[in-house]
């Protein structure tokens, strides 16, 4: 695997507790690419306590001593985020909940906004709307290994605490959201190790977003570890793959994550009490938790080019490979034959009556792919769906699993196509991955271009340049105000 360019960082934690020193960069390994900085070496800890390392990072790690690439890519990964957000406001989804929390988590002495909806609500309900709408539209960035996504519960979780918290400081902003990666993502992959189902982003994105409050409202290290037990405890332990056999809004259960983690950092500093969290201080997940400042995880998060589950995307791209170097058109095409992995062939809807079964849809995208050489958020809205050629390439779509495809999951999401042409040719695409993975970055370009599609309809082109260009200098010292009169308003 390939890994991300490092640069050299200098961490100075508290109570000498960690010892840490620049060095090299890493190359990939099982659980996905490796950015080494140095040696990262714990005193040993007593039992029944959270780690330093842990409690460290976590309330020392800023903008002075975070590698400048790994800033860089939060202010990509947020870009995205918020273009998706803007996106995922369109959808009856986003309504409903955005007046949900409204309703019914009315701000008390602390109070926040909801993304692109504009009025206040308590922070928790700001964290699940913002969540919510981001899950809405299923476009946003993801980890291989957690089979979800981290940023769709840490951005707003983190949006809700600096403005509840009256934290304004873009520096301390951008290093929390690199925090929140980094903390998020090992919480997800060490979840899939200890736990035989297979549960959503929420059930672990909720020790993130309650790790971030107590790095926002500075809470010592008996509260911190109270509030990511507490966050683990309540974070909806959700079947992802009810979910996919039949879709609906409940989605990735990130919106839920981000609002029980905000409420367990809450308590925590009310008294409330709720420790340990044996996710993240248990044996068996002891090397997730103790390589902060080696592997660096948001650099390996992948970016999608279309609004649909990831695990759909490979045919999707496999289908538009060889329309362009066939120059065909669905016409030419009698049928489309796609072998894939398990988890693929169970988006099993072929012709969804809502967004959400059109997201968790394999055959429908792919079949989109081929009539429009595209799959963008207006064509899986209800809008879209009654196209005669969508229909019929869908519905007679052969989907077949391969146990060689399956082995490789989830490290590599592989399919491939086989084209049956009008005139008996037979074209096939091969071994096939989605593009956007963290082995051959995207582009900044690229995520521009995108939130540009995403965000140009909805607020305006002078709206989507100013959010964009603050997005880009979160961390040069000009605090928040801007960035948040951008983002906390209704999108048209």
């Amino acid at each position: 695997m390939v890994a991300s360019k490092s640069a050299k960082a200098s961490w100075a934690f508290s109570c000498a507790k960690a010892s840490f020193s620049t060095a090299h960069v890493g190359i990939g390994n099982a659980e996905g690419p490796v950015v080494s900085l140095g040696s990262w070496k714990a005193l040993p800890q007593r039992k029944n306590s959270m780690s330093s390392t842990f409690v460290d990072f976590l309330h020392s790690a800023d903008a002075d001593n975070i590698p400048d690439e790994m800033l860089g890519l939060a202010r990509k990964w947020m870009l995205d985020l918020l273009g998706v957000a803007v996106g995922g406001t369109d959808t009856k989804l986003s309504r409903v909940i955005c007046n949900h929390a409204a309703e019914h988590f009315g701000s008390g002495h602390r109070k926040a906004h909801m993304i692109f909806d504009g009025r206040l609500v308590s922070p928790s309900g700001a964290a699940l709307a913002g969540g919510m709408t981001i899950d809405a539209l299923d476009a946003h960035d993801g980890h291989k290994l957690t089979k979800g996504h981290v940023g769709c519960g840490v951005l707003p979780a983190l949006l809700a605490f600096s403005e509840a918290e009256k934290v304004m400081d873009d520096r301390a902003f951008l290093a929390s959201l690199v925090v929140g990666y980094e903390i998020g993502t090992r919480a997800g992959i060490a979840l899939h190790r200890t736990a035989s189902d297979y549960h959503t982003s929420g059930a672990w994105i909720s020790i993130a977003a309650a790790a971030l409050g107590a790095r926002v409202m500075g809470l010592d290290t008996t509260k911190t570890r109270e509030a990511i037990g507490i966050a683990e405890y309540h974070g909806p332990r959700s079947q992802m793959m009810r979910e996919i056999d039949h879709p609906t809004m409940v989605k990735d259960g990130s919106g839920w994550g981000a609002m029980a983690g905000v409420s367990a950092a809450y308590l925590a500093a009310d008294g409330f009490t709720g420790a340990p969290a044996i996710t993240v201080e248990g044996d068996d997940v002891a090397d997730l938790w103790g390589d902060f400042g080696q592997t660096w995880r948001i650099a390996e998060q992948y970016f999608k080019h279309f609004p649909i589950c990831r695990w759909a995307q490979p045919p999707v791209q496999a289908v538009l490979d060889l329309k362009d170097a066939y120059n065909l058109t669905s016409r030419d095409v009698e049928t489309i034959e796609i072998t894939t992995f398990h988890q693929s062939k169970r988006l099993a809807t072929r012709a969804p009556k809502t967004t959400e079964e059109a997201q968790y849809s394999t055959a429908y995208p792919t079949a989109v792919a081929m009539v429009r050489g595209q799959v963008t958020p207006e064509d899986i809205m209800e809008g879209s769906f009654d196209d005669p050629e969508i229909q019929r390439l869908a519905a007679g779509m052969t989907i077949t699993e391969n146990e060689a495809y399956n082995a490789a999951f989830p490290a590599n999401r592989i399919s491939s196509v086989t084209l049956k042409l009008n005139d008996v040719r037979k074209l096939v695409s091969g071994d096939t991955e989605a593009k956007g993975d963290p082995e051959v970055p995207v582009t900044l370009a690229e995520v521009s271009a995108k939130y540009h599609a995403y965000a140009d309809p909805r607020l305006g082109v002078t709206h989507a340049v100013a959010l964009e260009r603050a997005v880009n200098q979160l961390g040069n010292g000009g605090g928040l105000d801007t960035l948040f009169e951008l983002i906390f308003v209704p999108s048209q």
